[in-house]
């Protein structure tokens, strides 16, 4: 039986995005099944597939796994062969470490910068948390690329699952214009050329519902 993924809509569900994007870099089959975010059928359909009623769902015959970091480290255990983390013990630790950092951080950010793949590039005013979270991605993607991303174009060298959790960021810089330096710029490059970003974008542009609550020109819808 094969995997089945569960997500939201492409053009805003960012933590959909993270176990899509690392399952697809790596060649890991699986079924998608996409539920639109804040319809009628998402809360029926998400409560009998997981408690917490959320998107993204793995479901694996009578496993259920859901958390787009949970989803990682299973399909992890489940194909090692995969990689999804560094094989280097110093190297997957703080893969680890920058991963986790990412699943409970940066939340004005997010709210000030929602997902949207389709919105033109356009740069707003940051407020200054928002600024200081830019900073320290910034900071720790630059430290990644120096100590270990000598292998590859990824923070670890070669794509790993710390990777598909940034590369929501990677969108979202890239939607409002957000200035980095020259290595993270570099990586968002690594990134926005992989042939999985693409497919992903060239889904979500064609998607046709619209959330206001992540359109930040509302009640203007701005697309590409």
């Amino acid at each position: 039986m094969s995997l089945r993924l569960i997500i939201g809509n492409k053009n805003y569900s960012s933590w959909s995005l993270r176990p899509w994007f690392a399952m697809t870099v790596a060649g890991i089959p699986f079924e998608e099944e996409v539920v639109p975010l804040h319809t009628p059928e998402f809360k029926p359909r998400l409560s009998a597939l997981s408690p917490a009623g959320r998107v993204p769902v793995l479901i694996d015959g009578d496993v259920h796994v859901w958390e787009s970091l949970a989803i990682l480290e299973y399909v992890n255990e489940k194909f090692p062969q995969a990689r999804l983390w560094p094989d280097e013990p110093s190297a997957r630790a703080h893969a680890r470490v920058v991963a986790n950092e990412m699943h409970a951080g940066f939340v004005p950010l997010r709210r000030a910068c929602p997902m949207n793949v389709w919105r033109p590039v356009t740069t707003p005013e940051l407020a200054a948390d928002v600024q200081a979270n830019v900073a320290r991605i910034d900071a720790m993607w630059s430290d990644c690329r120096a100590r270990f991303g000598a292998g590859g174009p990824f923070l670890f060298g070669a794509f790993c699952a710390a990777d598909a959790m940034y590369a929501p960021v990677v969108s979202r810089f890239r939607t409002y214009g957000i200035a980095v330096g020259p290595a993270s710029c570099a990586y968002m490059e690594a990134i926005l050329g992989l042939a999985a970003w693409g497919a992903w974008r060239e889904a979500a542009v064609k998607e046709p519902w619209v959330l206001a609550e992540d359109e930040p020109d509302w009640p203007t819808v701005l697309r590409e």
